[in-house]
């Protein structure tokens, strides 16, 4: 049997806990054990307003189940003020869940530089903010889990949301470049997409399958994550409706070309099946191995 899952001595902040999936992370978190600032603007879907009675009753739900808990409200954007009540109510932090967010789905054409610039302040600057004022704290006590919230729109791309999915892979970048800076201290970082029936999706989704897509079911993977028996880190994980898998990145094999003679348009043309061509395709799983098919081309040439 596996081991339990508990987090008694450890302390995780949830981002945009108010409702949704994020509530469903605070309450699953609390039922292991952990103490919990559940952190939520209480704004609207789409970036608006700010009510603090999203987060407290939150807070209240994980008391009544005997946890422990406080409620925060500020802005993601001042991450550093959401940490530093973490410090103040318990002492340290241990697990950050980075799920704060919004919506402003429109049409390329129709963007507008607000659009583009809160859903990226939120998402982006926001995860960036709450992980930076935590990272000090983390390294210090040599231990530490990260969750960002991607999403298949930034892995697929969906219309109507570029400048969602611009912020959402935009997430998974990060993952990876901060589980290779953190894995040195016992810092593992990754990323979830998940796909949930919350206020953000609904309308969205069909009603039948909106019921089906509970938040709690997207929540285990996201407590084992943040959890000591976890040791993966730098992955991205869809995950939704009961079901959990993850990705990666596949290359072709590609076409090689003699550095030295040069070539043409005509000859990318000329080799454009072979370019697209999957078969035994590569999985690259850091810079080094991208870049081998790359070096061998040079090789080949004598380079």
């Amino acid at each position: 049997m596996s081991e339990s899952v508990r987090f008694e001595d450890k302390v995780v902040i949830v981002t945009g806990a108010g409702g949704g999936l994020g509530r469903a992370h605070a309450l699953l978190f609390a039922r292991h054990g952990a103490r919990v600032v559940v952190n939520d603007l209480g704004g609207s879907a789409h970036g608006e307003g700010a009510n603090a009675s999203a987060a407290d009753r939150v807070v209240g739900e994980i008391r009544e189940l005997g946890g422990q808990a406080v409620a925060n409200h500020d802005s993601v954007t001042d991450g550093d003020k959401i940490v530093q009540n973490a410090l103040d109510a318990f002492g340290r932090v241990d697990v950050v869940v980075n799920n704060a967010g919004i919506l402003r789905d429109k049409s390329f054409a129709k963007m507008e530089d607000a659009d583009w610039d809160l859903v990226y302040r939120v998402h982006v600057e926001g995860a960036y903010k709450v992980t930076r004022a935590a990272w000090p704290h983390l390294r210090e006590q040599n231990y530490g889990r990260v969750i960002f919230t991607s999403s298949t729109s930034g892995i697929y791309g969906n219309f109507g949301q570029s400048n969602y999915g611009m912020a959402k892979l935009g997430l998974y970048g990060l993952t990876r470049t901060l589980a290779l800076e953190g894995r040195k201290n016992n810092i593992l970082v990754n990323a979830i997409a998940p796909t949930g029936g919350t206020r953000m999706t609904e309308g969205l989704i069909p009603a039948s399958v909106f019921e089906l897509l509970k938040p709690e079911l997207v929540s285990p993977l996201v407590v084992y994550l943040g959890s000591e028996q976890c040791q993966d880190s730098a992955g991205l994980y869809e995950v939704g409706g009961g079901w959990m898998g993850k990705v990666r990145w596949e290359r072709s094999l590609g076409a090689g070309f003699d550095p030295r003679a040069g070539f043409t348009p005509e000859d990318v043309a000329a080799q454009w099946g072979a370019i697209g061509d999957f078969t035994d395709a590569a999985h690259p799983a850091d810079n080094v191995e991208a870049l081998k098919e790359m070096m061998a081309n040079l090789q080949k040439f004598g380079g």
